[in-house]
């Protein structure tokens, strides 16, 4: 059987290595940059690089209203870093004052920007993800957000212990997976994988 096709939004980011991870978790990934290609996606996966900064080349590309009514519909998305900001309702600066920036607003979470700290605070760690057996999934962190505050209809996956308490760093809702980290970095295909599965469970 086919695998699904998912699409990697390729304005910016890790494109290639997203499309080698999802391809290893047996779907058929393909580059997205124009809106008439969603039309033919069975999810779509969007990457990490700077929010602000894809949400604007979502506008200037007029991707992001046609990607907005498709999640809002029932695509199944996955976000990761960057991408788990755009898929927010709101996002907020590393100090916690809101960011206004263009956000595709389909996920009932706060985001805050950088709430790590700045690139020299990047980290890896092991991470124990719901839906993923063991062992724990190795993740790396590079500036990364984490999930501020989640709705009632979002289901926390994965925290990290920070000075500040535990914090939520991978979230779903329905269809639409979120990560705080660059899953395609580490070269362990299971979040993909799990994404995969999503797809998979809403074609049936």
């Amino acid at each position: 059987m086919l695998g699904p096709v998912v699409g990697v939004l390729a304005l910016q980011g890790d494109v290639i290595e997203h499309v080698r991870m999802l391809s290893a978790a047996g779907a058929r990934a393909v580059a997205v940059r124009h809106a008439e290609q969603l039309d033919d996606l069975d999810g779509v996966l969007l990457p990490g690089g700077e929010s602000t900064t894809i949400g604007k080349l979502l506008e200037r590309f007029g991707l992001l209203d046609p990607l907005r009514v498709r999640l809002s519909s029932g695509l199944p998305a996955m976000g990761t870093c960057a991408g788990a900001i755009l898929m927010g309702s709101h996002a907020l600066l590393a100090d916690g004052t809101p960011s206004e920036q263009p956000l595709l607003g389909v996920m009932d979470t706060v985001v805050r920007r950088n709430a790590f700290g700045r690139q020299v605070a990047s980290f890896e760690g092991l991470l124990d993800i719901v839906g993923i057996p063991a062992p724990p999934l190795r993740a790396a962190f590079i500036r990364a957000p984490w999930f501020e505050r989640i709705g009632d209809g979002v289901q926390v996956l994965a925290t990290v212990d920070t000075p500040a308490g535990a914090k939520v760093v991978v979230a779903r809702q329905g269809g639409l997976l979120a990560a705080a980290f660059h899953p395609e970095l580490t070269g362990d295909p299971r979040l993909h994988a799990l994404f995969v599965e999503i797809i998979r469970a809403r074609q049936t």
